[in-house]
């Protein structure tokens, strides 16, 4: 366990130990993946400023995200269908979080329900992620859920109002739980670790779905069902009604675009987090990173600016917080932790990025996040302004 050093050494682990399908799940994005590879290679454009003969001691990368302290500013984004990554995912997941000192954020299409990682990993508060349903009262009954669980957040996901197209995803027949077809068997037989484990657990369809959602009783109706139930007039209106239902800490995820910050701010999220899920929607859409400047110039100090898609380090961690982000939420780089070594793979994410992250901010001549600005990166003068609208 010595060699994971990094979090690519994770990815190889998770391809090796996890079917197929569920690594392309993971691994991949919308039609080209354009955005998809963009969102990891502009942070590379991005460079450092390395300061010597300063004081390095005493550091601390302790930090505060919707008022609640964290171990850095780091969330565990909401991932669907995370439990066939690893048996009982969100569980584990949730676990490491809470015994790391970060957010957990369970996904409405998780495997494990709300009840679920309320009972199994209750060491910490979680957030929910809420996809807004055709069915106002389905919704309405996910979000009492999660206050009855005692999430203290919930986070809306605004551009998944239609799916992508992911081309891997439809060539692997991708399901939860997966269809057993010759060729999933035959996977299934090199992942032996992965498949005794799913064979021990009772989760492993959508439990926040089948027997809370009317007309969904059996795994055999849930996929009709998921087809037709995401919202596509989705509107700031509507957006309103779930912030009233809710009453309590609210974020909005899925901001690519200044005029969107703007309403999110108007409507009171409490924090946006800009985002294109992870390239998995519309491609050819800029890089989160490549975004956040113009985003944080239009409404910085009127809520907190998270960033996802894209972070594969503890340094682009600290690239997004010099670029004006107060803390970021990853997805893939504590996915290929669970999907490699379930638990203790999302801790050993966790510790690889906090490592990453500590000694980059040390030579960068800084000792708390409170100093880390856009002083310590140099930019490309092309990396901003270059894109401008059709006239």
């Amino acid at each position: 366990m010595t060699a994971i050093t990094s979090i690519d050494d994770l990815r190889h682990l998770h391809r090796r130990r996890t079917p197929k399908m569920f690594f392309d799940y993971c691994e991949s994005g919308s039609w080209t993946e354009q955005t998809f590879r963009e969102n990891t290679s502009d942070f590379e454009k991005i460079r450092f400023r390395q300061r010597v003969a300063v004081d390095m001691s005493d550091r601390t990368l302790i930090s505060t995200m919707l008022g609640e302290p964290v171990t850095m500013p780091v969330a565990l984004s909401p991932v669907g269908s995370l439990g066939m990554q690893s048996p009982d995912g969100e569980i584990r997941a949730a676990r490491a979080a809470a015994k790391f000192g970060v957010p957990f954020t369970l996904s409405t299409m998780s495997v494990c329900s709300i009840e679920d990682v309320a009972e199994h990993a209750p060491e910490k508060p979680f957030w929910f992620q809420l996809y807004v349903q055709r069915d106002k009262g389905f919704t309405d009954s996910l979000i009492d859920r999660a206050r009855a669980a005692d999430c203290s957040a919930l986070v809306v996901t605004l551009d998944l109002q239609i799916v992508g197209q992911r081309h891997k995803d439809l060539k692997n027949g991708v399901a939860t739980p997966p269809k057993i077809t010759a060729r999933n068997l035959w996977d299934f037989a090199t992942k032996w670790s992965w498949t005794f484990g799913m064979a021990g657990t009772k989760r492993r369809t959508f439990r926040n779905i089948v027997g809370h959602a009317p007309g969904v009783a059996s795994l055999g109706d849930i996929h009709s069902w998921s087809a037709a139930q995401l919202e596509p007039r989705l509107d700031w209106d509507m957006v309103a009604r779930v912030r009233d239902r809710w009453g309590g800490k609210f974020v909005l995820k899925g901001i690519l675009d200044p005029e969107d910050a703007e309403m999110a701010v108007k409507l009171g999220a409490d924090a946006i987090v800009v985002s294109n899920h992870g390239g998995r929607q519309l491609d050819g859409a800029l890089s989160t990173i490549r975004v956040l400047p113009s985003i944080v110039r239009a409404v910085k100090g009127r809520t907190e600016i998270w960033l996802d898609s894209g972070i594969r380090s503890g340094q682009d961690i600290l690239k997004a917080i010099a670029l004006g982000a107060d803390a970021t939420m990853i997805g893939r780089a504590y996915i290929y932790g669970l999907g490699a070594m379930g638990e203790y793979g999302v801790t050993r994410s966790l510790e690889i990025l906090h490592r990453e992250m500590d000694t980059t901010m040390a030579l960068c001549g800084r000792r708390s996040l409170r100093e880390v600005n856009r002083d310590i990166v140099l930019v490309p003068r092309a990396f901003e302004g270059e894109w401008a609208e059709a006239s």
